[in-house]
């Protein structure tokens, strides 16, 4: 490429005519403060072939019969070194379908994006910095690939605006859970439109499905310090709160055919009230595709199913709540199919065996169900649990 100068050197306004085999085929700009007289010109004559730029093509996969799925961190995502071990997990064995994490509860987004205001926002912490790449090369290999977000737990979004964040009664001051974390209210709609963009932003560069944790009041911590500003119990309860905010997601992201899911509290499929924290499973059935109940036995407590130690039975404990599931949906006028549980591949409350990660898989089959999805926080999986290829 030739580039040709002409003109005196210019300070203040500098005006730019590019051309091709010097006809005129671009624009002209307007630069300021460079070191010459002000309002003098300068023309610079660019001589180039034209270049060939390729154009990134974003495909989805339809969602898989069952799916069969394990989690992965963006951070995990994000190193080749790591992510590849569990690719060749899925590659090896009955697993189809990776659940990655969009935005934790960090409230950092994971990767760049093709929306500016999402960029510009400060919440971009590029930990996949080949995002549309890495999907691309799951989708090659046909699996199904669902991102993680986040919503109401964002420490990120708390500190940038603390005006739509749960409050304490005491001092005002921003509320905190037990680990520390702040918490966005649920009934600050600004919170839905942001959750809205960081969906539709991962579609755009290749997610299948978008899966909504954290979608909830909070707990775990004072909660007798609360105090809310976008939400008025003596207007509608906790659940009708999110209720809204459901028929939101589907509304906004239903034109792009987007399957959408919603991670609930494991209790959810027992029990007869929202729990404190507004999820009652039938009233989440009729704005998601798919719903995923943490149903980890660890988290169920003692005395569920008159067990001291619920975590030490974890067929039983599965096949009880995810069959009780199936039965709400079914009296709710919804089908069991939208049914797909998170299951256990850690340690607590007990030391998780293949035996017992099997046990999980096998009663949710036993419950009439066939698709679930695999949570380590570790991201370390026990292959010795999964069918082979």
């Amino acid at each position: 490429m030739k580039v040709k100068v002409s003109g005196k050197p210019t300070r203040g306004k500098l005006f730019l005519i590019i051309t091709g085999g010097g006809a005129v085929v671009g624009f002209m700009l307007l630069v300021v403060s460079l070191f010459a007289d002000p309002g003098s010109w300068q023309r610079l004559e660019y001589n180039t072939a034209p270049v060939s730029v390729p154009v990134f093509r974003v495909t989805h996969l339809p969602t898989p019969t069952p799916v069969k799925a394990v989690y992965l961190t963006s951070w995990v995502a994000g190193t080749p070194s790591l992510r590849n071990r569990l690719v060749t997990l899925i590659d090896s064995t009955e697993l189809n379908s990776v659940v990655i994490d969009v935005k934790d509860y960090t409230g950092r987004i994971a990767f760049m994006t093709d929306d500016t205001i999402l960029n510009e926002s400060g919440a971009v912490e590029e930990r996949i910095k080949d995002i549309k790449d890495f999907v691309r090369s799951l989708h090659e290999k046909d699996i199904y690939v669902i991102g993680r977000v986040s919503v109401f737990q964002d420490m990120y979004f708390v500190g940038q605006y603390p005006e739509f964040a749960v409050h304490r009664k005491f001092d005002g001051r921003v509320w905190k859970d037990r680990k520390g974390i702040g918490w966005l209210e649920v009934g600050a709609t600004p919170v839905w439109e942001y959750a809205v963009r960081i969906a539709r932003a991962a579609h755009a560069v290749g997610f299948d499905e978008i899966n909504f944790d954290y979608i909830r009041f909070p707990s775990d911590g004072d909660m007798g310090d609360i105090s809310y500003r976008h939400f008025d119990p003596a207007k509608e309860t906790r659940a009708q709160a999110l209720k809204r905010f459901y028929a939101y997601l589907s509304l906004e992201l239903g034109p792009l055919n987007l399957p959408i899911s919603a991670d609930l509290f494991g209790l959810t499929t027992t029990s007869f009230d929202d729990l404190g924290i507004g999820q009652v499973l039938a009233d989440a059935a009729p704005y998601f595709d798919y719903l995923a109940p943490m149903v980890y036995p660890s988290h169920f407590a003692s005395g569920f199913l008159n067990f001291s130690n619920p975590a030490a039975h974890p067929y039983e404990v599965v096949r009880h709540s995810m069959s009780e599931a199936a039965q709400r949906l079914t009296a709710a006028s919804s089908t069991p199919v939208k049914l797909r549980p998170w299951l256990q591949d850690f340690d607590l409350g007990a030391d998780y065996t293949a035996e017992m990660i099997r046990a999980q898989i096998q009663a949710t089959y036993d419950a009439g169900l066939t698709s679930w999805m695999l949570w380590s926080p570790s991201n370390r999986y026990t292959s010795a649990a999964l069918d082979k290829n």
